[in-house]
């Protein structure tokens, strides 16, 4: 099967080709997916995509008459593709579901302990020699409340570890799950959350029902001094009211892998140019705030895993074309 494969990064090509078994022709494209190069995708019977692609209404009808039928997504969400279009033409979806959810759960409690301890206030300032502990208090994990919103794969995986540290874990989530529950989870309702947890961190993916979610009025209900993370999707949180609550002290910290207008900055070195984003640039200026780009899910496993289940759908629609991994536009 002939794939274009979009948004490629090196490190991108490098796991594809190490489990490469020559049965997919694969072209490697820099640009992402958008209606202004899916020409590209002219000759494939597949793409492969990733979160910054944009496959909307028109970039599915272009898809569809360059001959495409298969979009594999080296992903889990999916948000940024219109299932519905896809169904209407005949496109089959298919994601990877879970495929590092320990390591994103890992780098969600890491920025809940820079953020507390100040690790990253405390590198900068002894690379310029300044010594100081002044500001630079934190607090002991083990007795706090953390609300956990969302328990999917890494939602439980960050339980585990907070639970770890002796923390109370609060969760909401609609499904709960028996194995927390036993561990010693809580579920409250998000309402019953919001003013307990002195920390919140985000694993929803996001829906209608999820976008913004984290937003004036939510804000308004949290406890004062709570640190917020998010290593989910940027449109969980509105930018400008966290910005607004981290200058009036509601918010003590704000740690996220992930921004509402990231794409098309995030994974690319913008260095040499002028961002203008100016939400995004005066969150670069808060001390008490961490933002890393879209960074969580990288690790070797992930990478490994993204592209063997990447690979394995595509081979199921070459021989069957169906996926275990489809997605449909009813999820």
């Amino acid at each position: 099967m002939k794939v274009a494969v979009f948004g490629t990064k090196p490190y991108d090509r490098q796991f594809f080709e190490s489990r490469g078994t020559g049965r997919h022709e694969k072209t490697y494209l820099e640009p992402r997916l958008t209606p202004d190069t899916v020409s590209l995708a002219e000759g494939h019977e597949a793409v492969c995509v990733f979160v910054h692609d944009n496959l909307n209404a028109e970039v599915i009808d272009n898809l569809k008459q360059s001959g495409v039928r298969y979009v594999v997504i080296r992903a889990a969400g999916f948000n940024n593709v219109d299932l519905g279009a896809a169904a209407r033409h005949g496109i089959r979806v298919a994601r990877v579901p879970a495929y590092a959810p320990d390591g994103v759960a890992e780098f969600t409690v890491g920025l809940i302990l820079s953020l507390n301890r100040g690790i990253h206030r405390a590198y900068s300032r002894i690379r310029n020699s300044n010594f100081s502990l002044d500001g630079l208090m934190g607090f002991n994990m083990r007795g706090k409340t953390v609300g956990v919103i969302g328990t999917g794969k890494i939602g439980q995986s960050v339980c585990q570890i907070l639970l770890g540290f002796g923390c109370r874990v609060l969760a909401f989530d609609v499904h709960k799950q028996e194995s927390l529950l036993q561990a010693g989870v809580e579920y409250r309702e998000l309402e019953d959350i919001l003013p307990a947890a002195d920390i919140l961190t985000l694993h929803v993916p996001l829906l209608p029902a999820t976008r913004r979610m984290i937003n004036e009025e939510t804000l308004r209900k949290m406890k004062s001094g709570a640190m917020l993370i998010n290593t989910s999707r940027g449109e969980l949180i509105d930018t400008g009211a966290v910005i607004e609550a981290l200058k009036s002290g509601r918010l003590s910290s704000l740690g996220i892998d992930v921004y509402e207008e990231e794409e098309g900055v995030f994974f690319e070195d913008l260095s040499n140019a002028i961002v203008d984003d100016d939400q995004l640039m005066r969150l670069t200026t808060f001390p008490n705030v961490i933002l890393s780009s879209h960074q969580a899910f990288f690790t070797r496993e992930a990478m490994e895993n993204i592209a063997r289940v990447t690979l394995e759908n595509l081979d199921a629609f070459a021989e069957t074309g169906a996926s275990p991994n489809e997605v449909h536009a009813q999820e």
